[in-house]
């Protein structure tokens, strides 16, 4: 095995890199110095003058929004990570694919700024409700739903999920829907 071959757990990786991975307004140019670590607080976000400063993991290159609601913590648990990355391995999208966001950072700003920021055409809601996210329509959970050109799906938080093989068989036919048919 090669320098070059070795894989890292998601969970790894996170604490790696305990701040922003990329910063939301200047995604393709590099960072002119290093982003401080950001406080989690139950605040809305802090702003610079022209809106929130989007704490998320990823680079959103497919724009798919992933989206969590852990009150007390940046964005999830290690396990959930773990969970979640080898979910995208199986649906062939990594970290760089998606932008990961926990929305109990960003309650104040809405889904609807969160969509336009992130020009999110999928986007997985984990452990929050649709209306909570601001939709106008509520649908159940594990059913692929299309809202004003996105696609939405709707699933029990990742820490249900991971615990539960139903779930899991349930999550893993819509997901093939969405990204591998």
């Amino acid at each position: 095995m090669g320098l070059n071959d070795i894989e890292l757990p998601a969970s790894v990786l996170a604490s790696l890199y305990p701040s922003v991975l990329v910063s939301g307004d200047n995604i393709g140019s590099p960072s002119p110095a290093p982003v401080p670590a950001p406080t989690v607080s139950k605040a809305a976000p802090t702003t610079n003058g022209t809106g929130p400063q989007w704490k998320f993991l990823g680079n959103n290159q497919r724009n798919i929004l992933i989206v969590v609601d852990h009150s007390n913590l940046l964005h999830l648990p290690d396990e959930d990570l773990t969970f979640l990355t080898n979910m995208l391995t199986a649906c062939k999208l990594g970290l760089g694919d998606i932008a990961l966001l926990n929305f109990d950072h960003y309650r104040e700003t809405g889904g609807q700024a969160i969509l336009k920021h992130f020009k999110s055409r999928t986007v997985l809601l984990f452990g929050l409700e649709p209306i909570s996210f601001g939709l106008p329509v509520s649908f159940p959970a594990f059913q692929v739903q299309s809202v004003t050109n996105v696609q939405y799906l709707f699933a029990p938080a990742l820490t249900k999920l991971s615990a539960d093989k139903l779930l899991k068989s349930k999550l893993w036919v819509c997901l093939q829907k969405m990204f591998l048919s």
